[in-house]
């Protein structure tokens, strides 16, 4: 991933610093929080830089997970001035996006504190950075759902409309993959019973009202872990965890996550 980030930023060449910089010349710097939230990223953002860089010197200041204010120094570091210029929009594109990962979990967990409910992540992450997405989830204190289509059976909209019903779905399922843990999507009380009757592990209580959603927990009573979702943001989501849900799912947390603010800062020239 690194690689190949670097290959796209700098082609054949940074013509403004290699314009600017000479080869020879090192420089010290550092980066600063412009906002408060949670750090993530500092160790692939080390990684970005000691690859322009072998000889490259990196003291972060604090780890991932930790809580910044606005102004707060992340980490200094010093090495080849060219490399450090150079490899700056990368390391910074890993870290802002993984801080924000990180700091928009945080305030979602924050929202159900006193409440059993977890916050779960989805598979709606940036092609080949699912990862490190779902590594920002964990560091803001949520928790990672399915890493992809291979480790857990979700049977959704169109597989049951495929299969012809959840309980068709379900018995396909389990004939082709007998020790896979099944989630069912359901958008009514009807699937709702039709899911337990299948005996699935996880039930998906999706788009579903709040009078709606608290009916299907009692209803499932405790027969299977059950899951809302369906554009769960903000304040509302302690008003669903209150239903009894064990999970909340947010896509946002890594669809359209906004990238956390850091600057980077040359402190020093030198030979």
């Amino acid at each position: 991933m690194i690689d190949q980030s670097l290959m796209e930023d700098i082609g054949t060449g940074d013509v403004t610093t290699n314009s600017i910089v000479d080869p020879n010349e090192k420089a010290s710097a550092h980066w600063v929080a412009k906002q408060e939230g949670i750090i993530c990223g500092l160790g692939i953002a080390k990684k970005v830089f000691q690859k322009m860089d072998e000889e490259f010197d990196w003291e972060a200041q604090i780890s991932d997970g930790d809580w910044v204010d606005s102004g707060k120094i992340i980490t200094r570091f010093s090495g080849n001035c060219r490399a450090i210029l150079t490899a700056e929009r990368v390391a910074l594109n890993f870290a802002q996006r993984m801080s924000g990962i990180s700091t928009e979990t945080n305030k979602m967990v924050r929202l159900l504190e006193g409440l059993h409910t977890e916050i779960l992540d989805t598979r709606k992450t940036i092609p080949g950075f699912r990862q490190l997405d779902k590594y920002a989830v964990s560091v803001g204190g949520g928790k990672n759902h399915r890493i992809g289509l291979f480790d857990m059976a979700m049977i959704k909209d169109n597989h049951i409309t495929a299969a012809g019903s959840i309980t068709i779905a379900v018995a396909r399922v389990r004939d082709k993959n007998p020790e896979i843990q099944i989630e069912v999507e359901t958008t009514s009380l009807n699937q709702v019973y039709e899911a337990l009757d299948a005996e699935v592990e996880l039930i998906m209580l999706d788009n579903m009202d709040i009078e709606m959603m608290a009916k299907a927990v009692k209803i499932i009573d405790g027969k299977a872990l059950t899951e809302a979702s369906g554009n769960l943001t903000g304040e509302h989501i302690r008003k669903v965890a209150m239903t009894g849900v064990d999970f909340i799912s947010s896509g946002s947390l890594t669809h359209s996550v906004q990238a956390f603010d850091i600057s980077q800062k040359l402190i020093n020239i030198y030979k």
